[in-house]
């Protein structure tokens, strides 16, 4: 088999080379089309009653091995054992096969249209994207109609798990010993396969679209966790220079692991506190295995967008109290709803807007839909009995925002305090600066909340003017960009000449060729990947507040990014080598790969 090379979506870092492994295929255009005879209905109808069956025995068997760390998954499949038992689906079949005479396949493919074209001819997005499920589970009733459906104890040896989609029902039966990566067809940044890898530590890539088409099971594959490649069939130069690459990212993983609880403080005793981001409960334990001083960033989105029904108020304190508990003494910043854009509740419906990304999202959505907004304010406030809890509104762009969110947060203090529930009086309230217009009165911002926390992945795309999804604008796409660090600069002196603290949680904090610079601006927390701790902290160790101080002088009298790139390379990468020139080596392994977006050109 000839070389070839296709590209995903990296969602977990690191490199693997093995054989793949596929569990499941897309069924598209696979499935038979074939009239039966009479004397055969009977026959094929049992086909079709037993395929049911056995999928819907095979889901509840899964459904008791759920470990504890993924409970919350549970009710995704007990939605799809609820699709199962509708006599509709299975109804319509039956009658495609009596009065028709189509075989199995074709008669359930041609049930699901009837219903998918009923769905969409439906006003409700909600309903018409119920859809999804109803695929789900009909892909698992023809995979037993096929009888394709793969035994996950045919795993021989350590494999690279292909798949068209993953499932929690599909990775809950996966050996964890048996995977070195994770590669998957469909899927996005926050899919449930690239949450797995992160709490696996195992590198993972989504959305490949060739890879059902140019990917065959034992075929041997290098996966680039960093770049999002997938390398079919590799020669020996290349299997020779990653091997080299994979052990070298071992030994530093390991290295900076063994370090990871040392506090982050530079050589001269700055100390700055090193966080996590995350978005699910089972990502704490991955949190405190890294040496996080807490979570400075968690999406309480996940709670909303996995599920077909609204969260209650019981659900969402037990959530967050559990969370809270397990991670005491260390803090939790727990931000409210940031739905919108390219997030959204099925129960709400996508909306249809021009630019999403500026439209009704986050703190907006919350305040127009306040009895939405409450009850998670509500939860937040009953769970902040734990004593480690903060809140955080995204997406304030001024004044009116706060006091009006402010204002929902003492309704909610009101009715908890008159049914006589407890709460703390004084868990500090943040807000996130990610808009250009919070910058420029962040003076006055800062006497409303207790903290503030910088996103930097939305202020560079808001101030720089460019979607960094968009291929043909995001080099532009600068964190040291001049405008980006006076701004940054600018919150943070705001937020200290009020006496409050101020964290940064975007992927520049993650970045090494950043922090130093970060640090001299003398920023209180950094709140990135957990996976990110034990690097970054490294890096925070081996400096002073001196040096740092110094870079940010120099950084500072740069008017372009051309310059600042320069001085970076010539000061930052002298500084670090290990973390610096592992980066640099990973992403010069093939010829045309674009340059670090940090890194300036050679």
């Amino acid at each position: 088999m000839a070389r070839q090379v296709i590209s995903g979506i990296p969602v977990s870092a690191g490199i693997a080379i093995g054989k793949a492994f596929f569990v499941n295929r897309s069924l598209r255009g696979r499935l038979p089309r074939q009239t039966v005879a009479s004397a055969l209905i009977g026959e094929e109808i049992e086909r079709l009653e037993r395929a049911f069956v056995e999928a819907e025995t095979e889901l509840m068997a899964i459904r008791d091995r759920i470990p504890d760390e993924l409970q919350e998954h549970k009710h995704i499949i007990n939605s799809h054992v609820m699709i199962l038992k509708d006599p509709k689906i299975l109804g319509s079949a039956k009658k495609y096969v009596n009065e028709h005479q189509l075989n199995a396949e074709w008669a359930l493919e041609k049930a699901v249209a009837d219903l998918e074209k009923a769905f969409s001819a439906l006003h409700d997005t909600y309903i018409r994207e119920r859809m999804q499920d109803v695929q789900a589970v009909v892909e698992r009733v023809q995979s037993r109609l096929l009888g394709e459906q793969r035994d996950a104890s045919a795993i021989e040896g350590r494999v690279i798990i292909m798949a068209h989609d993953l499932t929690p029902a599909d990775t809950v039966v996966l050996d964890v010993n048996k995977i070195i990566a994770f590669v998957v067809a469909m899927g996005g940044k926050t899919s449930h396969t690239g949450i797995m890898a992160r709490t696996m530590g195992i590198p993972a890539m989504v959305g490949v679209s060739e890879l059902e088409a140019e990917v065959s099971d034992g075929d041997l594959v290098i996966i680039d966790g960093f770049k999002g490649k997938v390398i079919i069939a590799p020669d020996d130069e290349e299997l020779a220079t990653y091997h080299e690459l994979q052990v070298r990212f071992d030994v530093y993983q390991r290295s900076v692991v063994k370090e990871c609880l040392l506090p982050g403080e530079t050589s001269d005793g700055y100390r700055v506190k090193v966080l996590a981001n995350i978005e699910l409960f089972e990502e704490v334990a991955v949190v405190i295995d890294n040496g996080g001083e807490g979570v400075g960033l968690y999406r309480t989105e996940y709670s909303y967008i996995s599920r077909t029904e609204l969260p209650n108020e019981e659900e969402l304190v037990e959530e967050y109290t559990d969370m809270a508990s397990i991670l005491s003494p260390r803090r939790v910043v727990i931000r409210t709803l940031d739905l919108g854009a390219d997030k959204f509740m099925a129960h709400f419906g996508k909306l249809e807007e021009g630019n999403p990304a500026m439209g009704l999202r986050a703190i907006r959505f919350c305040l127009t839909h306040p009895e939405l907004f409450k009850i998670q304010l509500r939860a937040i406030l009953r769970a902040s009995v734990v004593g480690n809890i903060s809140l955080m509104f995204p997406m304030i762009s001024g004044m009116r925002e706060v006091v009006a969110a402010k204002a929902l947060l003492d309704e909610a203090r009101t009715e908890l305090r008159n049914a006589g529930i407890p709460y703390d009086p004084d868990m500090p309230i943040g807000i996130m600066i990610e808009l250009p217009s919070a910058v420029m009165v962040a003076e006055f911002l800062a006497k409303e909340v207790d903290f503030f926390s910088i996103g930097t992945n939305d202020l560079i795309q808001y101030s720089l003017g460019i979607d960094r999804t968009n291929h043909h604008v995001s080099y532009l796409y600068q964190p040291l960009h001049p405008a980006v660090l006076r701004m940054i600069k600018q919150v943070v002196d705001a937020a200290h000449q009020e006496g409050i603290e101020v964290s940064l949680c975007g992927e520049v904090a993650s970045d090494p060729y950043c922090v130093p610079i970060l640090m001299g601006m003398q920023i209180d927390c950094l709140s990135m990947s957990p996976k990110a701790i034990p690097g970054i902290k490294r890096v925070i160790r081996q400096t002073s507040m001196e040096e740092c101080k110094s870079l940010l002088r120099q950084v500072l009298e740069c008017n372009t990014v051309s310059k600042i790139n320069k001085l970076v390379k010539q000061t930052i990468f002298q500084r670090y080598p290990e973390e610096l020139t592992f980066v640099t080596s990973l992403l010069d392994i093939d010829e045309g790969v674009p340059e670090h977006p940090l890194r300036p050109a050679s």
